[in-house]
């Protein structure tokens, strides 16, 4: 049983090969020059506006099932339905008003998304065109429309037309880290707080109410989020000495990304506020310049490093304590 629950906490692979197939590794690829996320910065809220389509899909596998409420439209009183929208919001925010980018390809493209996907469906996804959210099964889970959830899965788009990261071994735990990163962020950016003030938990609340565990990753502690007698022991390392070699979730790609996401944590407490705004600049700046979509943690760690030198300066503190933070996580650049 532990085995089968395990697998129902890995995003189905069925769904990720078909996105990795619908993925462009040639897609628009926009990068924005330290003046213009400077501009950004200063401007504060920007002008950009969403274009939400939220549907119902009355518990069928059919996608995107019937359109419920639109960009402008009232509250349609059916909770799912209603947070979906709110939340796609507040990605969309995050993403306008902090880096300037407009919607999840960068050219204004309808936020589609689906509540009630599949009846009792233990899921949530990017399918490379719309988000998908089931509602679970009230044991295993009891929710997939948590902010940092939310985030996360619309980050996989981001990312796909950001030049895209192959969803094996270490760029598909690095597509999974950033998707983390940006869910994360967020939640924090939502909720107004600052870097030490968060839980830095990914997905808190969602498991189902007799499942002993607090969310499904641990940007903090990578490995704590849950212990269960049914799903384990969450299986994620912070440091490359615990890097785990498997053939099972693509090459372990929801588990090695906590090794990232353990160096993004360590970067925004070192540098405090809020962490949305230079570490999650620089996070975007990265993936924005990085056009590698085999790129190891030690690639990565190498773009966010020039992006931090690029952003606030050759040689800067931010710059110090994010080679610090990689170099913590046994990654030395």
């Amino acid at each position: 049983m532990a085995d089968m629950a395990r697998k129902l906490l890995k995003q189905n692979e069925k769904v990720r090969e078909e996105r990795a197939e619908m993925t462009d590794i040639g897609a628009p690829h926009h990068e924005l020059s330290p003046a213009a996320l400077n501009r950004i910065a200063a401007q504060g809220e920007s002008k950009l506006k969403p274009d939400r389509q939220i549907h119902d899909g009355q518990y069928k596998a059919a996608l995107p099932g019937k359109l419920i409420r639109s960009e402008g439209d009232t509250e349609t009183g059916i909770a799912d339905a209603d947070t979906a929208y709110d939340a796609a919001g507040q990605v969309f925010s995050l993403f306008a008003d902090e880096y300037g980018r407009n919607s999840l390809d960068d050219d204004g493209m309808p936020l589609v998304a689906t509540v009630h996907h599949r009846r009792n469906y233990n899921n949530a996804f990017w399918d490379g065109k719309q988000m998908a959210y089931g509602t679970g099964d009230g044991k295993l889970f009891r929710t997939f429309l948590e902010l940092s959830v939310v985030g996360h899965e619309m980050a996989h788009g981001v990312i796909q037309y950001s030049g895209g990261l192959l969803y094996e071994n270490q760029s598909g735990a690095l597509n999974e880290s950033i998707a983390d990163v940006f869910g994360s962020l967020t939640l924090q950016r939502g909720l107004a707080l600052e870097a030490h003030e968060a839980d830095w938990l990914v997905g808190r609340g969602i498991l189902g109410p007799d499942i002993n565990g607090a969310a499904l990753r641990s940007m903090k502690a990578p490995g704590t989020a849950y212990s269960d007698d049914l799903l384990g022991q969450d299986p994620q390392p912070w440091h490359m000495d615990h890097f785990v070699v498997t053939t099972d979730d693509n090459g372990g790609v929801h588990i090695n990304s906590g090794i990232p996401n353990h160096a993004f944590y360590l970067f925004a407490t070192y540098l405090g506020g809020k962490a949305w705004e230079i570490p999650g600049r620089i996070w975007y700046h990265a993936l924005q310049s990085l056009n590698n979509p085999m790129a190891s943690f030690s690639d990565w760690a190498d773009q966010t490093i020039k992006s931090a030198n690029e952003l606030t300066g050759n040689g800067s503190s931010e710059a110090v304590m994010l080679r610090r933070a990689w170099k913590l996580v046994g990654i030395a650049i």
